[in-house]
């Protein structure tokens, strides 16, 4: 039970604006394990740190965020959206995400968001920047898009990959069986104790995703899962601690 690790999802989303540095920061305050945050590319070839195709839902910009450049992008208020308090929160860079991780030793869950929009040379590119800030044994990349996942296997065999799964197939456990990834990422509604048992006795690691509340942390943990992402991390890790304490 103690081994279940906390990943905040995109930061402490429940509580700051998501994918944000002031919301990675509090994961860091709080005593998360890790983070989970997505990546995008900018109209120049920039990594982008946002969750959706679109600028419009969590930033003062709007339409694609492929059709604005970096610099353009560095314009955006990331923070007023969630809350006034926010106001002038940035969009960040995945280059600035590393540059502050070298302070502290959280572990980095880095989504290829190429389910929707293929960004040709991503994965490329990402695999580039963990390398030139050495950033190789300290992140996961994962992606709904197990094309991409297959290119990161190609480009740096040595990185930890893991497969992203909303609802699960039926021959979850083939494609399991078959790929042979380190990290099996579902959502917490589709994983079972059968798909769970299944997936570790492959050697998998299995990380679910969203749990937010204690009834669901509570019975992941039970299961032996590896890691909860949450929105939540600081009300997850208590939920945690009240479990060891019974």
């Amino acid at each position: 039970m103690k081994n279940t690790q906390i990943y905040a999802h995109r930061g402490s989303k429940g509580t700051h604006p998501e994918n944000t540095m002031i919301a990675f920061k509090e994961a860091l305050r709080v005593g998360a394990d890790g983070i989970e945050f997505d990546v995008h590319l900018s109209s120049d070839g920039e990594l982008v740190i946002i969750h959706d195709e679109t600028l419009d839902r969590t930033t003062t910009l709007s339409g694609y965020v492929k059709d604005f450049s970096a610099e353009e992008l560095k314009s955006a208020d990331a923070g007023s959206k969630f809350s006034e308090e926010f106001h002038g929160e940035k969009i960040p860079f995945l280059g600035e995400i590393f540059q502050w991780a070298k302070e502290h030793t959280l572990w980095m869950n880095i989504e290829l968001k190429t389910d929707k929009l293929s960004y040709e040379g991503i994965e490329k590119k990402v695999v580039d920047v963990i390398r030139q800030h050495h950033m190789e044994n300290r992140v996961i990349l994962s992606s709904f898009n197990h094309q991409s996942i297959e290119n990161v296997k190609t480009l740096a065999p040595e990185l930890e990959r893991a497969l992203l799964f909303e609802g699960l197939p039926a021959n979850v456990e083939e494609i399991l069986a078959e790929k042979k990834e380190a990290g099996f990422h579902p959502d917490k509604n589709s994983l079972t104790p059968s798909i769970h048992a299944t997936a570790k006795k492959l050697g998998y690691k299995v990380r679910p995703w969203v749990a937010n509340k204690p009834e669901d942390i509570e019975r992941l943990v039970k299961w032996g899962v590896d890691v909860i992402m949450t929105d939540f991390p600081e009300k997850a890790i208590t939920t945690l601690k009240g479990m060891s304490a019974k």
